[in-house]
């Protein structure tokens, strides 16, 4: 049974704000990808949607029955923020960190580390929630 999971998180918007996707990307231990997903959030700015995906990843994780997950994103004020570091002044950030801040009691351990975009895995997070934008704008075109 495993007892850790591995995620790299992105939300991206085109605008700021703009039509907005979440991008997912959920490995194991040994670091073999076990789940991925994208969704099209509507309009939304780029911290909003970097939160989205963080709470949208924590809800696929809880399916995997771990204890503890370690979660990265290229979004340096969500990981400051949920690390402390960084106070939330924005009322709809701070909505979405006390989601976050709740989903946490799921599991054991969480904990947030800050990866540049090029990084491995957060590139293919930013790729499926670039898609997730692309995705619904095409079939809203239909």
């Amino acid at each position: 049974m495993m007892k850790k999971l591995i995620i790299y998180t992105d939300g991206a918007c085109r605008g700021n704000p703009g039509p907005a996707g979440i991008g997912i990307v959920i490995c194991n231990e040994s670091g073999e990808i076990i789940k991925e997903d994208k969704e099209f959030i509507g309009n939304a700015t780029n911290n909003i949607a970097e939160y989205r995906a963080l709470i949208k990843a924590l809800e696929l994780a809880n399916d995997f029955s771990v204890t503890r997950v370690e979660c990265f994103s290229d979004s340096e004020l969500m990981v400051r923020q949920l690390n402390g570091a960084y106070r939330v002044k924005n009322e709809k950030l701070g909505e979405l960190f006390l989601q976050v801040k709740e989903k946490e009691r799921l599991f054991e351990e969480v904990t947030y580390s800050h990866v540049p975009r090029e990084k491995g895995l957060i590139k293919r997070a930013d790729k499926l929630a670039n898609l997730g934008i692309d995705g619904l704008r095409t079939l809203l075109e239909c």
